[in-house]
């Protein structure tokens, strides 16, 4: 397992310059940049709040409006002060190589809109992503594998028809309406105002105790982390559920119940350690969906500043520094949280083997 550990963290480094160079060449390709949507602002935008930027320029921009959208009639040194600005006055592959080169140093440079460095907005949001993504993962996972295997015991029960019922919800409806219903009725939208709407901690936090801070904290995040498991509960519990089932009606089950073993020697000692597998095998995608992809709406109605959040504000005004450095941080999780899921594999299961891998 060694031997594979180490190829395994050899091979990331090559992993992440693969993703980072499909991700630019398609960010480069793209149509829109942030010379476009700084050219959008400037033409909404009056002569006092842009007499800085034009003070020097010429009108003459039949070079620049072919080359970007929307630079008809904005001043061609402006165009190229931007292009400085934002390092396109650079070749591709130089401003490509710089990044790797930076990145490897873990320096994402500075936010185009933003006056501070992408890390600093990563060190920023990434408590609020961490909080959101470990406690619901944490929460669905202790409450959809006792409840799958519960499930597939007593497959066809009135237990098993009527928690259907519950999992098909959750499944069926959106994650925000979820959002919606908790604020309207504990986060004072009509009824009770029983949870705070706004923030991971109040504005006294620096003032509480230790246990003060602990309940303040687990105060703001019960209903963003609550919204997150109701809405991700129900295919894990499925996906528990089919696996044991898929287990239990194997031959090796029915010699082991043969040899006078109890249904828990069985479960636990037999079927537990096969059936896990393909959801051990799930895990490291849960938690990346959970602390990036799944958070985003529950972000934005929760009013949290998490990483999803930023990265999706980031696509939006093509802001490439935030883009590429919340992409390399998703990605390097990613990968480790890969590797952490196969050593999980062989304590699971001792008979996989990825030396051979």
């Amino acid at each position: 397992m060694r031997n594979y550990i180490i190829k395994r963290l050899l091979l990331i480094p090559f992993t992440l310059l693969g993703i980072l160079a499909i991700n630019f060449v398609i960010v480069q390709t793209s149509p829109g940049g942030p010379v476009e949507y700084i050219l959008a602002k400037y033409r909404g935008m009056n002569t006092e709040a842009t007499g800085t930027l034009t003070s020097s320029a010429q009108m003459n921009s039949s070079q620049a409006a072919g080359k970007y959208q929307g630079a008809q009639g904005v001043p061609e040194d402006m165009i190229k002060e931007l292009e400085k600005q934002f390092g396109f006055d650079q070749p591709v592959h130089k401003r490509f190589w710089k990044m790797i080169k930076d990145y490897a140093l873990f320096d994402f440079g500075k936010s185009y809109y933003k006056d501070k460095s992408v890390g600093e907005l990563i060190v920023e949001r990434m408590p609020v992503s961490i909080s959101l993504g470990l406690w619901s993962t944490l929460i669905i996972y202790l409450v959809a594998i006792p409840l799958g295997i519960k499930k597939a015991v007593k497959d066809g029960s009135k237990f098993d028809i009527w928690t259907s019922f519950a999992v098909i919800f959750g499944s069926a409806v959106p994650v925000f309406l979820f959002a919606v219903f908790l604020i309207v009725f504990f986060a004072g939208g009509t009824y009770w105002q029983w949870f705070p709407l706004r923030g991971l901690t109040s504005s006294n936090w620096e003032e509480l105790s230790l246990w003060g801070k602990i309940g303040d904290y687990f105060w703001h995040i019960s209903l963003p982390v609550l919204t997150m498991v109701i809405g991700g509960f129900a295919s894990l519990t499925m996906l528990t559920k089919n696996s044991f089932l898929d287990e239990i009606n194997k031959p090796y089950v029915l010699t082991a119940k043969a040899k006078g073993l109890t249904e828990n020697q069985v479960l636990y000692g037999h079927v537990f350690r096969n059936a896990m597998l393909i959801i051990i095998a799930g895990f490291p995608n849960m938690l990346i969906k959970m602390l990036f992809t799944g958070s985003l709406l529950v972000e934005v109605i929760f009013s949290l500043n998490g990483l999803g959040l930023l990265g999706y504000e980031a696509i939006m005004t093509r802001d490439y520094p935030v883009i590429f450095g919340t992409l390399y941080i998703f990605a390097l999780l990613g990968l480790v949280l890969k590797l952490i899921s196969d050593i999980t594999y062989s304590l699971v299961d001792p008979r996989i083997n990825f030396e051979a891998v």
